[in-house]
């Protein structure tokens, strides 16, 4: 007999039919190869990677302003994050999740042998951090605190405030992991520089995760990276030397080349995802039964079923597949019933026919 999986919401994703409005998955709408002009002349089967790819790491640090040798490049963000958890904790370490959540981030933790520990972002609060609640939940075992920001799956960020906080309030004991891997989109989408508000220009305990998927279209490349101090960004290193031993060629140098042209893909992300917040804020802003914490500002959201009687994200999400043909992720996958996670990241001729599907369920 199979053991239960590790990801539970991931195994669903994989293994789930199409669906003509698919409003379920998270990545923006992918770019084709005319996106990356040049990409035919700058592909390369060989490159010398083994801690990273030099111009890719150059390139990534520069992105943030920050020196080479905190950079450590990864398989997509979720590769990086794998990589950092395995390299943090082990048997007899806990580690807090914050919930709703993203299970994968529990998954790779539970693979370690740590135990889990669980502390809440409240709809009431707008999804914002209370460090004050979650210190309540640290025990001498505690080694890792685990955040999104802009949150999977409500899209609301955390205050920097809260990041500097959770970072004195761990550095005795631990490490901060930020998957930002949300963060460009909402912030280009906003006209702020993509990196603004970023953990990885903050002092303490922090280990910053993002890739150029959700954010630029780009999932195909698998071109993630981590943030650290250069102590714990060369622990990293050590760390992939046994999870995966070095990037992939092929995608390190199609990797550079994206940031050769990242304000041309900027500018699509702006328009693509700037539309659909639009759309979102629109639909949103009228009385269809589902109400959200905060205003959409990245490319997901996470409303919450407004009538008792109907509050089952799982039967809300299979009726509106089956009437309407429209996909959503329900929220217990996330850890929230009363919950569906909608994607604004995709087409947005299929995100406004979806909204009317909603207004018919």
């Amino acid at each position: 007999m199979l053991e239960a999986p590790l990801a539970p919401y991931l195994l669903w994703a994989k293994s789930r039919d199409p669906a003509p409005i698919d409003l379920a998955g998270s990545n923006l709408q992918p770019c084709a190869i005319d996106d990356l002009p040049g990409a035919r002349e700058a592909l390369a089967i060989r490159a010398a990677n083994d801690n990273g790819y030099r111009p890719l790491v150059e390139a990534i640090a520069a992105h943030y302003g920050i020196a080479e040798s905190r950079v450590v490049s990864g398989t997509g963000c979720s590769g990086a994050n794998f990589v950092a958890i395995a390299g943090l904790v082990g048997p007899g370490d806990e580690v807090l999740v914050e919930q709703p959540g993203y299970d994968p981030l529990v998954g790779a933790s539970r693979l370690m042998g740590a135990t889990i520990r669980y502390f809440a972002r409240r709809f009431e609060d707008g999804y914002q951090l209370d460090v004050d609640r979650l210190a309540a939940s640290v025990t001498p075992r505690t080694r890792l605190v685990i955040v999104t920001t802009p949150h999977n799956p409500t899209g609301c960020r955390i205050d920097e405030a809260d990041l500097l906080a959770l970072g004195a309030l761990m550095a005795p004991r631990g490490w901060v992991l930020v998957d930002e891997v949300y963060l460009d989109g909402a912030n280009l989408v906003a006209g702020r520089p993509a990196t603004e508000g970023s953990a990885a220009r903050l002092d303490g305990p922090f280990i910053v995760t993002s890739s150029l998927t959700k954010s630029y279209g780009l999932a195909g490349l698998k071109c993630g990276w981590s943030i650290a101090s250069p102590m714990n960004a060369e622990r990293l290193r050590r760390t992939r030397d046994v999870v995966e031993n070095a990037g992939s060629a092929p995608a390190d140098t199609l990797g550079v080349l994206a940031f050769t042209h990242l304000p041309k893909l900027a500018e699509r992300t702006r328009r693509l995802l700037g539309r659909n917040v639009t759309l979102a804020r629109e639909f949103f802003a009228g009385d269809h039964g589902l109400a959200l914490a905060a205003a959409p500002e990245a490319s997901v959201v996470f409303p919450r079923i407004i009538d008792p009687a109907d509050a089952d994200g799982d039967d809300f999400a299979e009726r509106l597949l089956t009437r309407h043909g429209v996909a959503v992720a329900p929220g217990s996958f996330f850890g929230s019933a009363a919950h569906v996670r909608i994607s604004l990241a995709g087409d947005s001729d299929s995100l406004a026919l979806g909204f009317t599907k909603l207004t018919r369920l």
